[in-house]
């Protein structure tokens, strides 16, 4: 008998992943925020909700009122009617950013501290379905950092394309360490969380952090690029000048230690930093 997920942010990156690599083991059904009304949804054969849907960081700066609306005033109310409604499980994606801007090291137990209307949503969200939880309603909160994989959005695919089209790239010896999670390895903890039954707040990550150096190093390996890599203090300093958010990312360090949502799931990881780079280039069946 398969459990029922209600899954929203179905067409989104982990939204669609997920469906797709568990649909022989759960039934989906999917819910739009945008199309549908949350009053028209039945929650007889709901057993879990997975809420994927949020208005993440844009180009544009949304008002705190638009990610409010979107990332807490939608969930609590999703929660609540499916508490009503003996829904088991409600499994919310919130993001590390819950911890805030210039933090180089992170755990469980870092304080939180969000800057940003999105890191700050998101904690209200998860503070407010935390107060749900109970021994009928089980509420689980996964806080990635930025996922990676095959077809994924964000900073990594835009290396991809660096080294496609550069064989010199100046972002040689930066000697930075930043956690980052293979959409598989999400996929799995969710999945581990949802079989587990467990609540609480847990942090997702990739066991090794990587430096950009390294990683620019291992999207040429997989693409079969010989590339060069070179140090130019100069455009590390013109970036940091023009673009400094930018900058930050390339040569800043945030690592990640998960070590005790590890111990608390008791889980393994299934692929390594190099496994999960090979398959965001090269797909799963190599």
């Amino acid at each position: 008998m398969h459990e029922n997920i209600l899954l929203t942010g179905s067409n989104g990156y982990l939204g669609s992943t997920f469906l797709n690599q568990y649909k022989n083991k759960y039934s989906f059904e999917k819910f739009s925020l945008l199309n549908q009304k949350l009053k028209d949804i039945n929650f007889d054969s709901i057993d879990i909700i997975l809420h994927c849907a949020a208005l993440v960081h844009q180009k544009v700066e949304h008002s705190y009122e638009k990610y409010h609306e979107i990332n807490v005033d939608y969930p609590i109310k999703l929660a609540k009617l499916a508490k009503q409604n003996g829904v088991k499980q409600f499994i919310f994606i919130s993001t590390i950013a819950v911890y805030g801007e210039d933090i180089q090291k992170l755990d469980e137990n870092t304080t939180s501290n969000p800057i940003t209307p999105y890191g700050k949503s998101k904690l209200e969200a998860e503070n407010q379905l935390l107060e749900l939880n109970d021994d009928n309603f089980v509420v689980s909160i996964i806080r990635p950092p930025m996922i990676y994989g095959k077809n994924a959005p964000g900073n990594i695919d835009s290396l991809v394309k660096l080294v496609k089209k550069l064989p010199v790239i100046p972002l040689g010896k930066i000697d930075n360490k930043r956690s980052f999670i293979s959409i598989q390895n999400l996929c799995y903890i969710i999945d581990e969380i949802i079989t587990q039954k467990q609540n609480g707040i847990f942090l997702a990550s990739d066991d090794e952090p990587l430096s950009t150096s390294k990683l620019i190093e291992l999207i040429a390996k997989n693409l079969d690029k010989k590339i060069y890599l070179i140090k130019i203090p100069f455009f590390e300093s013109l970036l940091k000048l023009v673009k400094p958010s930018f900058h930050k990312r390339l040569y800043g360090s945030l690592e990640v230690d998960n070590t005790l949502t590890k111990e608390k799931l008791n889980l393994k990881n299934p692929y390594s930093v190099e496994d999960g780079i090979r398959v965001m280039i090269k797909g799963e069946n190599i």
